[in-house]
């Protein structure tokens, strides 16, 4: 049976930093993973490379490898303490678990893409409920709404007519609610007047949602896109580098034609998809919960994860109080927690948390991207 990359990185979730308070996964210490038969080799970066645990860290992961997934594993571990040339003498630490520079001194370590190929297909419930998600896991979270033209985000989480400020360095302070920090354009501007932009100032609005805000530590960002393969997402991929994105696709044969082209546009930039997610997936009647009425087709994203060799995050459910919790301004994830959309949320939040540690350890991280018009 092949070793599976999960039990590799779930293996090494029980090495817990001790100053830091974090296991070395979610800290982004391990890189170069490579998986080869029954060979398992890494790089641990250590940012205190005369430390107490960086010198037991090398025999802990070989031991919990062994007890978590084989004894019989061949563990090569290899530490670095990256050091990054400042100048003729000077060096500043290692990059482990160092956070992409998005304003100022503020760090996010990862950036998730929302992105779906059509509207319509309940993107923005799905990234409001991630981020609600990922919150209620404990992980430090910002929302991002780059949807100029149709922002969400302030209505789903109980925002409208709220403003941020600008603090002392003119630097936007976001919102907070439910633990999560926000930024809309439906916070800047009257919700019951339209956003009549061409491109240009389009472009120069997401630049500064994403370089001119103090976010502080994050996590994970999750940004919600607009619909479509257009500027705000050229523009995203130009202003940060994102650690990978995941479209959102309902079962049905017109928005998977368009998730394909979501997921050829992310491949045209170099960003990869750490997952797909089906949404309006099936219907359960209340008073009939072992009972499934597939309404727009069945696991067709699903099917087109497959396809695509894309990683498959799970399935959202139909479900009234999806619809109901989101006009209220309080998500499922936290108005109703035991539905059975809420659990899925919670379900495809950890299979997301799994794909981008896998995607970290295995890859390097994501560049900016240059795009030359001829």
């Amino acid at each position: 049976m092949a070793l599976a990359r999960e039990d590799v990185v779930d293996a090494l979730r029980k090495i817990v930093h001790p100053d830091r308070e974090k296991d070395i996964i979610r800290l982004d210490m391990v890189k170069d993973l490579s998986i080869d038969g029954n060979r398992v080799s890494f790089t641990i970066v250590i940012k205190e490379p005369r430390s107490s645990f960086a010198q037991q860290v090398e025999e802990a992961c070989e031991r919990v490898l062994h007890e978590e997934v084989s004894r019989d594993l061949d563990v090569d571990v290899e530490l670095d303490n990256e050091m990054i040339p400042l100048g003729d003498d000077l060096t500043v630490g290692d990059q482990s678990g160092e956070k992409q520079q998005t304003s100022g001194e503020d760090g996010v370590q990862n950036t998730i893409a929302v992105a779906s190929g059509k509207g319509g297909v309940g993107k923005s419930t799905v990234a409001v409920n991630l981020a609600m998600a990922l919150s209620d896991q404990g992980y430090s979270v910002a929302l991002v709404d780059t949807d100029i033209y149709g922002p969400s985000v302030p209505k789903m989480m109980g925002m409208e007519g709220e403003k941020p400020r600008v603090n002392d360095e003119r630097k936007i302070e976001p919102l907070e609610k439910h633990g999560i920090k926000l930024l809309s354009m439906g916070f800047m501007v009257d919700p019951d007047k339209a956003v009549v932009w061409r491109g240009p100032m389009v472009t120069k609005a997401v630049r500064q949602f994403l370089g001119d805000v103090h976010w502080g530590d994050i996590e994970y960002m999750i940004l919600d896109l607009p619909p479509g393969t257009g500027d705000v997402q050229l523009t995203v991929v130009q202003t940060i580098p994102l650690t990978g994105a995941v479209i959102v696709s309902t079962p049905q044969d017109m928005a998977l034609a368009d998730a394909r082209k979501g997921k050829a546009m992310f491949d045209n930039v170099n960003v990869p998809v750490v997952g797909m997610v089906e949404n309006m997936a099936y219907f359960t009647p209340p008073d009939q919960p072992d009972r499934k009425y597939y309404l727009f087709g069945r696991e067709g994203a699903k099917e087109l994860s497959r396809e695509l060799d894309v990683p498959f995050l799970g399935q959202v459910p139909i479900e009234q109080k999806v619809r109901e919790t989101g006009d209220e301004g309080t998500p499922i994830v936290r108005a109703h927690p035991e539905s059975y959309s809420a659990q899925a949320f919670d379900a495809i939040a950890d299979e997301l948390v799994e794909q981008v540690a896998i995607r970290n350890a295995e890859s390097d991280p994501t560049q900016k991207v240059e795009i030359l018009y001829e």
